[in-house]
């Protein structure tokens, strides 16, 4: 495993019920399969992370297939960073429900690349879904800020659209592995935001360098869908930032859209660790 204790940073061997440190420290497997690694002290909240409503929302949405080319493309450049490592490891840092780290191991798998595959969130209620659906993955409930993953673990670390902390990343990732960052491009969702808000803004972009990372490229994909269904046109909604930032009267509007028309935008920006 390169799941580590998140008390004292020592490994964690699995046995049939519990994950533990030879310090003692041990943490049960739940019943669906995944290990809880977030300390009481390291939580803000009570239920930290996305609710269930909002990964019942997400799971929803994404199982339309309407995210797949991105999906298809990061499977594409996370075979292009292992293919040539020898029994690889794939860290997803703040893996959601689990959608892109299934579908990676799916093509991994497809392809004959016998990954070990470890994705880790702070939702509990999201990571309680992907034992439901994805085996032959380690999941782990988890702080981003303060991974349960070993030093130097990774060949390549990915991350969709969840908190970047450049420190832990680095320090997870092996010198001359691969990171993968999903940000979303200029107009991304551009439409929801023109029935949000009055002024619709795009996203800034820009390339970010970070400590001990070589930036080598931005890779956009982009697509455009139409949505008529009002209760997906929510769900989609419900698993973005803007269900935070929205005013009752933009929320309101979009209650009465009978049909959504707008850009995806996903750039991925491809790092690797010095």
């Amino acid at each position: 495993m390169v799941l580590i204790c998140p008390i004292c940073k020592k490994a964690l061997k699995k046995t049939a019920r519990t994950c533990h440190c030879e310090n003692g420290h041990s943490y049960d497997i739940s019943a669906e399969g995944y290990v809880y690694l977030l300390p009481p002290n390291k939580k803000h909240s009570k239920m930290p992370g996305d609710n269930r409503q909002m990964v019942d929302c997400r799971r929803r949405f994404l199982e339309t297939g309407l995210y797949e080319p991105f999906s298809t493309r990061l499977n594409s450049l996370v075979t292009q960073a292992v293919a040539d490592r020898e029994a690889p490891v794939l860290v997803d840092a703040g893996c959601g429900e689990g959608y892109y780290t299934g579908r990676i191991k799916a093509h991994l798998d497809a392809l004959g690349i016998k990954a070990e595959i470890t994705g880790f969130d702070i939702s509990k209620f999201a990571v309680k879904e992907t034992k439901k659906k994805y085996k032959g993955i380690t999941f782990a409930v988890g702080s981003i800020f303060d991974a349960p993953v070993a030093d130097s673990a990774a060949d390549c670390l990915v991350n969709v659209f969840a908190p970047i902390v450049p420190k832990e990343f680095a320090r997870v990732v092996k010198p001359g592995g691969l990171m993968i960052l999903a940000v979303p491009g200029a107009r991304h969702l551009f439409g929801l935001k023109e029935i949000l808000y009055e002024q619709p803004y795009e996203n800034e972009k820009k390339d970010t360098f970070y400590d001990g990372f070589v930036f080598l490229e931005r890779i956009a994909v982009k697509d455009e869908i139409q949505i008529t269904e009002q209760s997906l046109i929510t769900d989609l909604f419900a698993m973005t930032p803007y269900y935070w930032k929205t005013s009752v009267q933009g929320s309101a509007r979009l209650q009465c859209a009978q049909a959504l028309q707008t850009e995806l935008h996903f750039d991925f920006l491809i790092y690797r660790r010095e």
